[in-house]
This record gives C-alpha cells, sequence and structure tokens, in this order.
C-alpha cells in the first residue's frame, strides 16, 4: 500500500524497520517489525513501514506523508557517523543508516515527533551530534525467542516525559528488558538532548532514557516497549502519548491526557 491510499483521518507515521529477507530467520525478522507497528497502531495510528531497500521514490513519499517517525532496534550503527574507529558494532547496515538519517533530516526539517527504541535510541543520539560506546561486556541479554529476557532497573528523573508518564504511582525506577551491547554514557549524549534515565552496567551508568526540551516530541528509550510480555504495563503510556504528539502535529486539534506530560526542564 502506497502512502497515498492510507486512510486520511489517522496520523501517519513513518517506522524504520530491518530488511526480514536479509536474516537468517525471516519469519523472526518479520515478527518484531510487526511488534513495532502494532504499538503505533493499538493507539490509534497508521504505520508506514520502510526499510534499507526502500526505494528512494517510496522514501520520498513516506516522508512526504509522514506525522511522526519511530526508529526501532537493529543492527549497529556505522562508528563512522560519529568519527569513531569500530571498537565492537557488528552487523553493520549502511543502507539502513542512510535511511534513517534522511528520515532524521526530514523530520527535523517539519519539527515533527520522533521516538526512538534501542538502536533508534542511539540513532537519535547520533544524528544528534553524539557518539556511543560500541560494547558493553555481558550487558546484552538472550535473543528474542531464545529465552526470557534479561531485565534490570531503569532509574528515572524527577522530572521529563518518560518520568511523567511510566511512573504515575510515584515510583523512581522501573524494570526494563536488555537486548543491547552498545551504549550511551554521559560523555556520549547529544548536546540539546537531556537524559531522564540510567542504568548501572559492567562500564558504569548508563544513559537509556532521554529527550529534547520543549514542547516538541522527541524522545528515545534504550529498552524495546514493544515486547510487552517484557514491558512494564506503564510503558503504554509512552506509545499513546507519541501517537497522540503524531495526531497533533497532523493538526487534528485533539490531545489525550497524555499530551499533558509535560517536557523535562531545562534547567
Amino acid at each position: 500500500m502506497s502512502a497515498s491510499d492510507l486512510p486520511g483521518d489517522l496520523p501517519r507515521i513513518v517506522v524504520t524497520v530491518t530488511v526480514p529477507g536479509r536474516h537468517l530467520d525471516r519469519e523472526l525478522a518479520e515478527r518484531k517489525n510487526r511488534l513495532y507497528a502494532a504499538g503505533v497502531e493499538r493507539h490509534g495510528g497508521t504505520a508506514i513501514l520502510i526499510d534499507g531497500s526502500s526505494s528512494h521514490a517510496q522514501r520520498a513519499a513516506a516522508f512526504a506523508a509522514m506525522d511522526g517517525l519511530l526508529f526501532t532496534g537493529g543492527a549497529d550503527i556505522d562508528p563512522a557517523r560519529y568519527g569513531a574507529p569500530n571498537l565492537g558494532s557488528v552487523d553493520i547496515e549502511p543502507e539502513r543508516d542512510e535511511l534513517e538519517a534522511a528520515a532524521w533530516a526530514a523530520a527535523e526539517e517539519r519539527e515533527l515527533p520522533v521516538l526512538g527504541i534501542c538502536r533508534g535510541f542511539q540513532a537519535i543520539n547520533v544524528f544528534a551530534g553524539g557518539t556511543l560506546l560500541q560494547d558493553v561486556a555481558g550487558h546484552a541479554g538472550p535473543g528474542w525467542s531464545t529465552g526470557p529476557a534479561r531485565i534490570h532497573s531503569l532509574r528515572l528523573a524527577d522530572s521529563g516525559r518518560l518520568p511523567a508518564l511510566v511512573a504515575r504511582g510515584g515510583v523512581s525506577e522501573v524494570p526494563v528488558n536488555t537486548y543491547h551491547h552498545q551504549a550511551v554514557r554521559g560523555s556520549d549524549l547529544a548536546p540539546g538532548l537531556v537524559a531522564t534515565g540510567w542504568a548501572a552496567s559492567e562500564a558504569g551508568e548508563l544513559i537509556e532514557a532521554f529527550e529534547r526540551p520543549g514542547s516538541r516530541f522527541v524522545v528515545g528509550v534504550q529498552c524495546h516497549p514493544e515486547r510487552t510480555e517484557s514491558t512494564p504495563g506503564g510503558f503504554e503510556a509512552l506509545w499513546r502519548a507519541f501517537v497522540d504528539a503524531c495526531r497533533m502535529a497532523r493538526g487534528d486539534g485533539f490531545a489525550r491526557e497524555s499530551e499533558l506530560a509535560g517536557p523535562v526542564r531545562a534547567d
């Protein structure tokens, strides 16, 4: 289905995903991609999936139609993107890096909402001018479908979108899943982004949630909230707030209660 064939009354959210046919287990890759689309769709958005094999025409049509952008999980970003030698990055996909850099530029130009998950969290940081720790020994849990998720504690800031959305009961920490071996430290964080969540590791404290201060929705989380079997239910509010922000960007003039969760202050 082309972007022009999509329903006109729903926010259109471009979702960048992996190319299923380039994985040993195509069916598993397709299932992972569908979970991201489901997170958008169950809160009233229309998902436009594109990947590294999408043509320039398909990309242009998607970018022109989008009301928001979702970066998903996947392979490591080429460290050349942030001016570093390869010190542990694996399964690099230059075509996906190029696709997402173009999608980021299009979203930035129009000031659209952006949500980044895992690789997507890292992509936002890199495209905004940050760097990455390329390998955290022993941090990644077992691959999906090979065992239960590894869980660790995410310590939340006192303010910010994510804390306001997932910690409405006043909790300061929530359990999250771990499916990543790269990370963002304080020294890696891009200018203009503010940390709102941290986790301990053998490499020291890692930033695992951030946002851009201001009214525009730009949020990244290192965990995988699309995997609801290993994610606290409060993260559904993050999905809802993202889709609502895309709905507002579309100009529908409608905001749900989740839109009232204020952005972090730039003190």
